[in-house]
């Protein structure tokens, strides 16, 4: 998701009713997404996500380096796109790191494109006259419906499972899933489908979105989020990424923060794809090889997770939720 380099005029409106409250209690009062973790409520723990993986290879070859040997601890992938089966091998083959999938509606750039992963029969609205998805999120808001959306998002997600990918969260590709009403409705089916934490902006951006509550009925639903999102402030391709990402780690409120970057090598590949492959090496960089980063985190004891933690708890709850199997009858009680 890059919101910040692809604007829309769309607010989020959407209405979900609140079925039931997962937040557990104690002495009568909500605790902490920390809490439910297991960590104090004073904790800050941070999500350093990677975004684009499966993009290309050059993506890839950084992603794979940061799960490794930088900060990031998760990432999601993008199923669509040519280099799917190189970072999907190596998901596999490590079970250990932590993928979601990054629902893709769209493909952006002007050189290098793909289309859906489900038959183009069934979603026609998602795809252009060249045959493949839309460039821009207006332009799938304008000619697809939230059926084919929910068609084509729900294929990708069954291709990386079909993949051997433990899928441990779901987000959207440029926001395509969360910036309109009804395709946001799409957005929470699924992680209600296959049971999986969602990305989801800070309460503050849903204020001013007009959708203060938005959070919280999402929740209601039983999903699992993150407290805090950093999202749109890094808008200038041309700010010092280092000092940007420097002051956000070290301004983090307690509680689960994710943040995401695009870690890319800046190699000939990236350049001709993206204009952004320079912030991308730059993230790439912070997050793999700084020294001032790394000891800033150690510094301010900030704990990085991934997601699989948030996915895990999300499922004991509902399990809990749901009460204790009736073994006579193989049924759960209603």
């Amino acid at each position: 998701m890059r919101p910040a380099r692809k604007r829309t005029n769309h607010v989020l409106l959407a209405v979900l009713p609140i079925l039931l409250t997962m937040h557990d209690t104690a002495g009568g009062e909500a605790r902490s997404l920390a809490e439910r973790l297991g960590y104090k409520a004073t904790d800050k723990l941070l999500i350093v996500n990677g975004d684009d993986a499966g993009m290309c290879h050059a993506a890839n070859v950084a992603t794979i380096e940061c799960l490794e040997k930088g900060l990031m601890r998760s990432s999601t992938i993008m199923v669509p796109c040519p280099w799917f089966p190189e970072i999907a091998a190596y998901a596999r083959q490590n079970p250990d790191k932590d993928f979601g999938v990054h629902l893709c509606h769209t493909a952006e750039w002007t050189k290098y494109r793909w289309g859906p992963v489900a038959d183009r029969a069934q979603v026609p609205g998602l795809v252009d006259a060249d045959g493949y998805l839309w460039r821009s999120v207006e332009e799938v808001y304008a000619h697809a419906k939230p059926e084919e959306a929910l068609i084509e998002a729900r294929a990708q997600i069954k291709r990386a499972l079909a993949a051997g990918i433990d899928i441990t969260h779901l987000d959207s590709h440029m926001g395509t899933l969360q910036l309109n009403p009804e395709f946001f409705k799409v957005y929470v089916q699924l992680a209600i489908e296959f049971d999986l934490p969602l990305r989801m902006a800070s309460q503050d951006t849903m204020a001013r979105f007009g959708q203060p509550e938005l959070r919280t009925q999402v929740a209601g639903r039983g999903i699992v989020f993150p407290d805090y999102f950093v999202y749109e402030e890094l808008k200038d391709e041309n700010k010092d990424v280092r000092t940007f990402w420097l002051n956000i780690v070290r301004n983090l409120k307690p509680g689960v923060t994710e943040l995401y970057i695009h870690a890319a090598l800046p190699t000939d590949e990236m350049k001709t794809i993206s204009g952004s492959w320079s912030t991308r090496a730059q993230e790439y960089e912070v997050f793999t090889h700084n020294q001032e980063m790394k000891r800033l985190v150690a510094d301010e004891k900030i704990i990085l997770i991934g997601y699989r933690p948030l996915r895990d708890l999300q499922r004991s709850e509902r399990k809990r939720a749901e009460g204790p199997v009736n073994t006579s009858l193989g049924q759960r009680p209603r």
